[in-house]
């Protein structure tokens, strides 16, 4: 193997993209004080390579793909911000190692736990990223499409950006062109992987992969994705999310999952497979909302990360996933959950368990533990691929969930994660999927993983659809706050009506596509109160997050 190519830094194919630098732009303090104090709240993890478990075949296969899995940092990069090249190369030429690795976590100036504000120049992150022009308003988009409806489909899609095109005109320019140069290595890295795996299924996806990066339609690889069988080696990689648009959450973002797969974890997670169906039929929602017609193949892994790139590792780790997006191939086949165990595990030893200990009752502490930690995280992922993908317009039409909530979806998609994992959590214990004590344990690590999740800051669709449901369980008694000895515990009677509550009345925010309710539930929930911020001002000293240092980029 080729040694040293990569550094912990964000990788060379940015040389590329560099251009000229501003002079004059130092580092900013915040409220959190120095970039060294800002770098203490992530506490670094190695994050090693199984080789011993992989053969000489599938060893080869793994270093073909991390090279077209570092490709998609250079690319998040730009999509973050068509200046982060430039900033990059100005901070290396600093030789501030610091500022240099904190820009690294942000992918960008802009720090991701204090909204979005710069910790280095003064420059102010537009809320469309990189995706559309700096300037262009919510109001001027809506305006163009009125007058020009044809280039609706374009412009709402996942994968264009937008541009100006002259004096008062814009254009959606597909990723496949805009991106162009930077896609053609990872297919090209993507076609030699295919070359040499020994799994047909795999190599197909890999190639359908590639010819996407060149085509700019990807459900035909996704398609492909969702039917990879018997793999070791676990790849994830494209655009998929679409959190860092924040004017629509239409844009997707390019990100990479590299991994190695657990056949016996995995194994045993797949019998919830057969509970799908009848977790959706248990929705609190009128059935007319309910979608049974998805597919539910949901395939289910636990893999150990080894490399992650782009969108999935700024500033927050990704715990594990559920994809694709695309209601078209879920309709199809369902969604694929990944469990990043090892992820998970360093999350819960080093963050969740110093929280627990410092802000949950003393009685309750002990049912703060990694099977509910665990547990919630997985059905949080299957309750995505559940209750209403699609709405019917006032014209009549049919389009996506995530186009009528708008800038409102990710954080609204979250809380149904979120609440609809805990009202799972609690039906299949009903069923004897779970044992019964696991029920106040899934309560008590619930209401301890709101504390690690919203020291994200509430600019994360995560940490908003934290806040949303911990405020509105406080609402309905069902968490309850000590002020003299600063803790918090579960009521226990309330906890699962309040679960219910919330959970419906996120689906059928979705269920009818209001985009009204979903703000309202936002703007009356979404603000931290005075007690919790007590609380948040206890955890000083806790790291916010974990840094992967992952070996990988030391031995290849």
């Amino acid at each position: 193997m080729m040694r040293g190519i990569l550094s912990a830094v964000i990788v060379s194919a940015l040389v590329m993209l560099v251009s000229c630098g501003e002079q004059g732009t130092e580092r900013r303090e915040s409220k959190e004080g120095t970039i060294g104090k800002k770098l203490e709240m992530y506490a670094p993890v190695t994050i090693e390579v199984p080789w011993d478990l992989l053969d000489e075949n599938q060893t080869e296969v793994v270093e073909k793909l991390y090279q077209a899995c570092t490709i998609m940092d250079s690319l998040f990069l730009r999509q973050v911000s068509e200046e982060n090249p430039r900033l990059l190369e100005e901070i290396r030429g600093k030789g501030d190692d610091e500022l240099l690795k904190f820009f690294s976590i942000n992918f960008g100036v802009w720090d991701r736990r204090d909204e979005n504000r710069p910790f280095y120049g003064e420059m102010q992150k537009p809320e469309g990223a990189g995706y559309y022009p700096p300037d262009m308003t919510r109001e001027e988009f809506r305006s163009y499409l009125e007058k020009n409806p044809g280039k609706k489909e374009e412009f709402e899609s996942g994968y264009t950006v937008i541009r100006r095109d002259g004096e008062g005109g814009l254009k959606a320019i597909p990723y496949s062109v805009y991106y162009g140069q930077l896609l053609k290595r990872a297919a090209g890295y993507l076609e030699e992987a295919a070359g040499i795996t020994g799994n047909s299924s795999l190599a197909r996806f890999l190639r359908s992969r590639a010819a996407a990066f060149i085509s700019n339609d990807y459900y035909r690889s996704n398609m492909d994705w969702m039917d990879i069988e018997n793999n070791i080696v676990d790849i994830t990689i494209g655009p998929y999310e679409v959190y860092e648009d924040r004017l629509f959450n239409y844009k997707t973002a390019f990100e990479a999952f590299l991994c190695i797969r657990d056949p016996e974890k995995s194994r045993k997670l797949e019998q919830l497979k057969s509970y799908l169906l009848k977790m959706e039929k248990n929705l609190p929602i009128p059935d007319k909302y309910k979608n049974f017609d998805r597919g539910t193949s949901s395939p289910v892994s636990v893999v150990e990360e080894i490399f992650a790139a782009g969108d999935t590792k700024a500033g927050t780790q990704t715990l594990a996933f559920n994809l694709p997006n695309d209601e078209r191939v879920r309709e199809a086949k369902g969604c694929k959950k990944v469990m990043l165990r090892n992820i998970c595990e360093a999350k819960f030893e080093k963050i969740l368990k110093p929280i627990a200990a410092t802000l949950v009752d003393k009685d309750q502490l002990p049912m703060v533990t990694f099977d509910g930690y665990f547990t919630h995280i997985l059905l949080h992922e299957f309750s995505h691929g559940l209750g209403p993908g699609t709405v019917q317009t006032e014209e009549g039409d049919e389009i996506d969930v995530r186009k009528a909530l708008k800038e409102a979806y990710s954080s609204i998609e979250e809380t149904k994660a979120d609440v609809v994992g805990e009202y799972n959590f609690y039906y299949l214990i009903d069923e004897g999927v779970y044992r019964k004590d696991l029920r106040k344990e899934a309560a008590v690590t619930f209401l301890a993983g709101f504390f690690r999740s919203v020291r994200f800051g509430v600019d994360s669709a995560h940490g908003m659809a934290n806040l949303i449901a911990f405020n509105y369980f406080v609402e309905k008694g069902a968490y309850l706050y000590d002020e003299k000895a600063g803790s918090w515990s579960v009521d226990f009677d309330r906890i699962e009506d309040a679960v219910a509550s919330l959970a419906r009345k996120v689906l059928m925010i979705q269920a009818v596509g209001s985009y009204q309710e979903a703000n309202a539930l936002i703007n009356r929930y979404g603000k931290l109160s005075p007690a919790v911020e007590r609380s948040l001002e206890r955890l000083e000293g806790i790291p916010v997050d974990i840094v992967p240092e992952y070996r990988i980029e030391k031995e290849i």
